[in-house]
């Protein structure tokens, strides 16, 4: 059963399992949610190490209050630093999938002395610039001015709600200039057969990242990595990430 916080936005849903620490965090992607097979293997990892574990569902998302069309990278950051300044104690692992690598790295910028170290599993800092910019047509582009808000295709389903709020919202919060600012160690799975985030941008991310940082590339691996392959790199990674130092 999903417990919840009470925010000013509505109810945040989570599941939290207790555990020793360092404390595992998962932030799931754009359109994504708590329940994916990365996180429920990470929360089966966790269980089995006697390891703390949280994942939830930002605003907007999968059992949370929110309508989508309000959603932005700044209101889904403060969710995550409510929840990491509200449920956790110590230091956490962040793993963040996607949008969730962008929260990810915008927390340990807010929050350096939470966080011990960063899993971006194919991370997407600024992807909403990559949105406006390559994704988007010239229809789709006059509509977002002129409406606020055009659609996307998406592979995975109904086509994708972009907002001009989420596309202005994003530029207060990219990153990709500011990476040198953070400096917990850093670990990338990235598939090289992602059609949605260029596995070449992680080789960016690794030379502007101030501190250890190193990639893992999956040749034939999608931007999920959901694959039982895919998942034991990540439980392997988070692993080491894990051990006494």
């Amino acid at each position: 059963m999903f417990a919840q916080q009470s925010l000013s936005s509505g109810h945040i849903s989570y599941l939290q399992q207790s555990g020793a620490q360092p404390g595992v965090i998962f932030l799931h992607g754009f359109k994504s949610d708590m329940l994916g097979g990365k996180a429920t293997a990470l929360a089966e990892f966790c269980t089995a190490r006697g390891q703390a574990f949280l994942r939830f569902d930002c605003r907007a998302h999968g059992q949370s209050d929110g309508d989508f069309s309000d959603f932005t990278i700044g209101g889904a950051l403060e969710d995550t630093l409510h929840m990491l300044d509200n449920l956790t104690t110590g230091p956490q692992i962040l793993v963040g999938s996607s949008m969730g690598g962008w929260l990810a790295f915008l927390c340990a910028l807010h929050r350096p002395q939470r966080i011990k170290a960063i899993i971006g599993i194919a991370p997407a800092p600024d992807f909403t610039d990559q949105i406006y910019h390559d994704d988007l047509n010239d229809v789709q582009r006059a509509e977002l001015k002129a409406t606020g808000q055009t659609f996307m295709p998406s592979e995975y389903g109904k086509p994708y709600l972009i907002t001009k709020k989420l596309i202005n919202d994003g530029r207060n919060h990219f990153v990709m200039d500011r990476l040198g600012d953070i400096k917990c160690p850093l670990r990338i799975l990235h598939g090289q057969q992602d059609v949605d985030v260029d596995w070449r941008q992680s080789e960016e991310i690794i030379r502007r990242w101030g501190g250890d940082a190193q990639v893992t590339f999956i040749p034939d691996g999608d931007h999920r990595l959901s694959r039982a392959d895919d998942l034991a790199e990540l439980q392997r990674i988070t692993a080491q990430l894990l051990a006494p130092a």
